[in-house]
């Protein structure tokens, strides 16, 4: 090796040692990717004197980032197959199998965990002696390696923080729907109410509620809430603080039923919609006023015959006004059990894909008289999850039972 070619390696390597140093400081700067991607740029053509480079890099698809010297606008050029699980590098030397890309010597993969982050495809080392070569293809394996650890690391921490504010969201909605539920419920020998809710993994928009209303009367509701999240779980929060004050003011059914569908309309714009069912039962007079607003049937048993409570209008918040509104009512009811749910319950699938539907819960329930109200939630959801089997819930189950005794017995 000649004194010249010895000196002109020498400055070389001081000229990569400088670039690493400056990349290594852009990283710790916290640069962003398009910075640390010019940074590439500017030391191979200024340090390595090549003639062309295209530099593509993964990010849920391949994309050049970097191109200079090309017949080609590689800027709106789609990789080869060929190149696609590339880990090792490639002698292109022409190959008219390469397409576009025979222009080039050589493409280089910079792999990271076994993925191939990136590929730097070089041209212009024809001119070099085998060591300059050899040491030059080095050179930009390492600054792409390192470019694109600091890059995917840069991915990474993203990630970990949308990650972080998906679970912060989650534990705020569940903060919040847990505000929506009663810290007690009636058990007497004359009223019993019982009620479970089972979350899936992402916080959804259950509700129910009871509200005694005066000495005579009480209401019972359940509800579901399209989607999930924070936006559905304050949906529902601003609905049952919006029914709660209604309820202040008038006991009749149809009035708070228009007034909660203009709110949630109001509020959603139609994008959302919300299922209720809500009920008063009356003491004197021994009567249900009930209102099914697009909700799974809630089931009524007495001891002469079982009902399926369907009348009502449609779902909340998709039009206002109203199309309808019925207000369904039981007479001379004095000892009933009134079963009510979410649609979690019999959306359930199992390993053939079948759902549970509602006819099981009817047939469950119809067989349950005299079982108190807790051993009928439980009992559902061990039978519920005997059906799934290995599948997973898809949504929030809710459950709430109500026992009457309007005379002595």
């Amino acid at each position: 090796m000649t004194e010249e070619i010895l000196k002109r390696m020498i400055r070389k390597k001081e000229l990569e040692l400088n670039a690493l140093l400056e990349i290594t400081q852009a990283i710790n700067a916290n640069l962003p990717a398009r910075s640390l991607f010019k940074i590439f740029n500017f030391t191979v053509r200024g340090n390595l004197k090549l003639t062309k480079i295209a530099l593509y890099v993964w990010d849920n698809e391949w994309s050049c980032k970097v191109h200079f010297g090309t017949n080609a606008d590689f800027s709106k050029t789609q990789l080869e197959d060929a190149f696609l699980s590339l880990k090792d590098e490639k002698d292109l030397s022409g190959n008219a199998a390469f397409g576009r890309f025979a222009e080039f010597d050589v493409v280089i993969p910079a792999v990271h965990k076994s993925q191939t982050l990136a590929l730097v495809f070089v041209g212009g080392l024809d001119g070099l002696d085998p060591h300059e070569r050899e040491e030059t293809v080095k050179f930009i394996k390492a600054l792409s390696n390192i470019i694109m650890v600091a890059v995917e690391n840069k991915k990474l921490v993203r990630e970990q923080l949308k990650q972080e504010a998906f679970r912060k969201e989650l534990e705020i909605a569940g903060e919040v729907q847990q505000f929506l539920f009663p810290k007690s419920l009636p058990n007497t020998n004359r009223l019993k109410v019982e009620a479970g809710y089972w979350p899936h993994t992402h916080v959804g928009g259950d509700y129910y509620d009871y509200i005694p209303i005066d000495r005579t009367r009480f209401l019972i509701c359940v509800a579901d809430v399209s989607g999930k999240g924070i936006p559905a779980a304050l949906l529902m929060s601003n609905f049952q603080a919006s029914l709660h004050t209604l309820l202040r003011q008038t006991s009749d059914l149809a009035e708070i039923v228009h007034a909660l569908n203009y709110q949630v309309m109001e509020n959603t714009k139609g994008e959302k919609f919300i299922t209720f069912f809500g009920g008063i039962y009356d003491y004197e007079k021994k009567k249900l006023s009930y209102v099914n607003a697009g909700h799974n049937l809630p089931i009524l048993l007495t001891n002469e015959k079982t009902m399926l409570l369907e009348d009502g209008t449609t779902v909340l918040g998709a039009m206002d006004p109203l199309p309808f509104l019925n207000v369904g009512e039981v007479n001379d009811l004095t000892a009933f059990t009134l079963f009510s749910y979410t649609d979690g319950l019999t959306e359930t699938s199992n390993e053939r894909g079948e759902e549970l539907g509602a006819d099981a819960v009817l047939k469950y329930m119809e067989g349950c008289q005299g079982k108190d109200l807790k051993t009928i939630h439980q009992d559902l959801m061990a039978a519920l999850d005997n059906f799934k089997g290995t599948r997973s819930y898809l949504d929030d189950i809710t459950m709430l039972s109500c026992r009457v005794e309007n005379e002595e017995r």
